[in-house]
């Protein structure tokens, strides 16, 4: 088998234990917050979500940046000269340009190196969804699948992997124009909690509504219910933005309601996180369809 590496983007929210589980590399997003800009590394070396939360629920503002051509070729470019091959998974073109700038260029590259290849799939998914398409892509390598097998595999499973989001603060999403400022301010009043999802589009849409936090944390279970293949043989995914104690309410669903066989917990990084919130709360797995 040729050697080849399996690349994704910050936007995945793959921490440093699982990078190094799975033996992927990261590319990393920006973010500017209070006039300094970091970039989001899984080691968390320039800023830990924690930190962002606290700053975020203090009133600060954060603004991110896609990845770009320059910073994509800085991470191809070294495994093309050291006669590796490369699989890049990309966060969704639905909600960042990231993969058009990694696509242009790995086009770059393999012009400048013919004999090396960089496939590059547009996931269409976020957060700790695109993690889990990584997670599979990677088990998938290190069981001895060849770069075209993952590609293929990454792409026939992409539009399974579900994601189901809830928020505890409406503001972010007003300010992210996914809802009006009419909405979130009535929906705050009324203690009323969005159910989000991830669709084909890769785009973030707004499903449904629930009564409360506890609703809406029992929402994401109902609709993995109705969609999820053989949970008892999935390992699934949460995020969440600082709320570990409604994660592991929501793992114990999981395995409670669907029999999970295995539920891993982890942050919203702080690139996926400055626009969903304190208190995203979200849950991954693979299903039916989207």
């Amino acid at each position: 088998m040729k050697p080849y590496v399996i690349m994704t983007d910050s936007a995945a929210d793959l921490d440093q234990a699982l990078v190094e589980e799975l033996g992927v590399e990261v590319l990393p997003l920006s973010l500017s917050l209070g006039g300094k800009t970091y970039l989001d590394w899984p080691d968390r070396r320039e800023l830990d979500p924690k930190e962002l939360y606290d700053r975020l629920r203090a009133g600060e503002v954060a603004t991110t940046a896609a990845v770009n051509v320059g910073d994509a070729r800085g991470a191809i470019e070294p495994r093309f000269q050291a006669g590796e091959d490369v699989l890049f998974l990309a966060f969704s073109s639905g909600l960042s340009s990231s993969y058009q700038a990694v696509r242009m260029a790995a086009q770059e590259l393999m012009e400048e190196y013919p004999e090396r290849k960089c496939y590059v799939v547009d996931t269409l998914c976020a957060s700790l969804g695109e993690g889990l398409l990584v997670w599979h892509a990677a088990r998938r390598r290190q069981a001895g699948a060849t770069l075209e097998e993952v590609r293929a595999f990454a792409e026939g499973q992409k539009l399974r992997l579900c994601h189901w989001f809830t928020v505890d603060d409406l503001q972010f999403l007003k300010r992210g124009g996914r809802i009006s400022a009419a909405t979130a301010m009535l929906g705050t009043m009324l203690s009323i909690k969005p159910v989000l999802h991830v669709d084909d589009q890769g785009h973030l849409i707004n499903i449904a509504k629930a009564r409360g936090r506890r609703a809406s944390i029992q929402a994401l279970v109902e609709r993995a219910a109705q969609s999820a293949i053989r949970p008892e043989e999935q390992t699934m995914f949460i995020c969440h933005g600082d709320c570990m104690e409604d994660a592991q309410y929501l793992a114990q669903l999981a395995k409670e309601k669907l029999g999970a066989k295995e539920v891993r917990i982890g942050y919203t990084g702080p690139v996926i996180g400055s626009h969903s919130g304190p208190g995203t709360l979200a849950l991954f797995f693979l299903g039916e369809k989207r």
